[in-house]
Parts: structure tokens; C-alpha cells; sequence
């Protein structure tokens, strides 16, 4: 099997067609047959069908798609690695961003690596933290933000900061108190995230141990919809305060405090513990790290900072 056959296939599959392949590989259609014949006897499977419509994947060709764009980007990766001894770091880098983080911290981590690491060139995904975790392990993000302190034997975890869970409701309409017990939270009508969201888990199973049953009036996924509809007084919901801030602060949402320690989330940066970091990924770990702990010293982020200490 050969990287030029890697390349050929993914060229293909994006293509649609040999023909249109052909054209945008700058090799004869011939060659490209030939080379896909020679893949599929390696493989020992069949990845295309060819017909007068042009190439589709095989469920087979689906799975070694996948695969086969892990193993490019891990030789560029290589390349990207051999390159950089010899100055700055330099190269992509994908991070992957929960949406509540992303939030607060994608545009101060543009910024950042734009002055600190001008050679990089810096992908941000965002998703929920327990994609993005098998996004990482599958090599898709180089690096995560997630949360979930506990060891992980995939995974390489540095802490970062505690990010308090609070009750948000309208800022018109009833009035939550500034402090309230976590059992409080069942007299409220809540628009929360479906079950298996991992902030949905952490409220679940904050409640389960104390009998709480909370009042789900609907479940929405969408961060922006969940404060657009609390705003308008459809119910109320439970968020990490950074989340909201900006519309606390506006005057067009309320916040109140959830007494307890499991109403908290515990953000870490994370690396898989068999894939290799270049020197480009470990310089923005390096760098998201230092950027986090002052956003939360200065309060930017209002969260607490648990990560180690310059020179500790």
C-alpha cells in the first residue's frame, strides 16, 4: 500500500468520478484504475463501484475512507514535526472547543496564537465534550477541551479551571433568589439539554442521589435557543455562568448560585496518549493553558483556577 494511493482514493471519493479525479489529480484515468485495482487486492476488499453515473463507496471503501485521512494527516503531521526542529512552530493544529467554551474563549484564542504563534495555522472545532473526545482519539482534533477531571487511559489530562453550574431564568417575570439550594431547582420549569448531553449528565446525577425530579418541560441541544427561550419566559435553565454573562450583565437574564460541589464542571485539555503531538500542538497546549489561567485570574472567565502554577 502506498501514500499515493491514499491520496488517489480520497481524491476520488471527494471527486465523485475518475474522470473529474483525473482532471484535478493531473493523472491519466488509466493510472488511477489501475492504482484503486492494485489498493483493493491490498485491502482485500472492494472500496468503489464504478458505474456509467460515475464512483460511489462501498460500506467497506466508507470505513477505509476514514482511515485513510488519518494516515495522511499523520504523515503530514511527520513532515510538520521534522520541519519545526529546525525553527518556530509551524503548521495546522485542530482544537476542539465545547460550545459553552468555545463561548469565551475561541475568539481571545485566535487572537492569542495569531501573536504568539503567527506560523500556526489554528482549526477550532466545536461540539459536545464527549464527540469531541472520540474526535480526538480518532486523530480528527489534535487537542480538546472537555470536561471530566477523572483519569482516562486514552487520554492525557491537564486541569484547567472549575466552571460553576447556576439556575438562569428571564429577567422579567419571577425572580430566583441569589443563592439557592440544588433542591431548589425542582421548582422551576427547565429547558435543559437530552439525556446523554454531559451537562444534562452532571445535573442528573447531582439530583438522583437526593430524590430530586426535576421538572423537564422541554430538552433542547442548542445553546443559543436554550438562552433565547428563557429570555422569552418559556422556563428556566441550568448553565455554566460564563455562558450567560454577557446577558446577565445586559440586564436581559438572571443568574442564581447552586449551593453544593456537584454543580460544578471541571474543564481539562486533553491529548491522546498514542497519537505523537507535534511541536505546533504542544505550543497552543502551552498556550491555551497560560491564556486560560489568565482569563480566570482577571475574572474574563468567571470560573476558578485549578490548573498548576508557573514553575510548579
Amino acid at each position: 500500500m502506498e501514500l499515493r494511493q491514499l491520496r488517489y482514493f480520497i481524491g476520488i471519493s471527494e471527486a465523485g468520478s475518475l474522470l473529474k479525479a483525473s482532471s484535478r489529480l493531473h493523472v491519466a484515468q488509466p493510472a488511477l484504475s489501475q492504482q484503486m485495482a492494485a489498493l483493493e487486492q491490498d485491502v482485500g476488499a472492494r472500496l468503489l463501484e464504478r458505474s456509467s453515473r460515475g464512483v460511489t463507496l462501498t460500506e467497506a471503501g466508507k470505513a477505509f475512507l476514514a482511515h485513510a485521512r488519518v494516515v495522511l494527516d499523520d504523515v503530514e503531521r511527520a513532515r510538520q514535526a521534522a520541519c519545526e526542529l529546525a525553527g518556530a512552530p509551524s503548521g495546522p493544529v485542530a482544537i476542539g472547543l465545547p460550545t459553552t467554551v468555545g463561548l469565551v474563549a475561541t475568539v481571545p484564542l485566535l487572537q492569542a496564537c495569531q501573536q504568539q504563534l503567527p506560523r500556526v495555522q489554528l482549526r477550532i472545532v466545536e461540539g459536545y465534550s464527549g464527540f469531541l473526545r472520540e474526535w480526538l482519539l480518532a486523530g480528527r482534533v489534535d487537542i480538546a477541551l472537555l470536561f471530566g477531571a477523572g483519569p482516562d487511559p486514552a487520554l492525557v489530562k491537564r486541569p484547567l479551571v472549575e466552571d460553576r453550574l447556576v439556575l438562569v431564568t428571564a429577567a422579567s417575570g419571577r425572580r430566583g433568589p441569589r443563592r439557592m439550594a440544588l433542591s431548589g431547582i425542582a421548582d422551576w420549569p427547565l429547558i435543559l439539554p437530552g439525556q446523554g448531553h454531559g451537562l444534562r449528565s452532571i445535573i442528573d446525577e447531582a439530583c438522583q442521589p437526593q430524590g430530586i425530579v426535576l421538572d423537564v418541560v422541554a430538552e433542547v441541544e442548542s445553546l443559543s435557543s436554550v438562552k433565547r427561550a428563557v429570555e422569552a419566559g418559556l422556563g428556566a435553565t441550568i448553565l455554566p455562568y460564563g455562558s450567560v454573562a454577557e446577558e446577565v450583565a445586559a440586564g436581559r437574564l438572571r443568574a442564581s448560585h447552586i449551593d453544593g460541589p456537584s454543580m460544578l464542571r471541571h474543564v481539562v485539555c486533553a491529548s491522546s496518549v498514542t497519537r505523537p503531538m507535534t511541536s505546533a500542538g504542544a505550543a497552543v497546549i502551552e498556550l491555551v493553558h497560560g491564556l486560560i489561567r489568565r482569563m480566570a485570574k482577571r475574572k474574563e472567565w468567571p470560573v476558578r483556577w485549578v490548573g498548576a502554577e508557573p514553575g510548579g
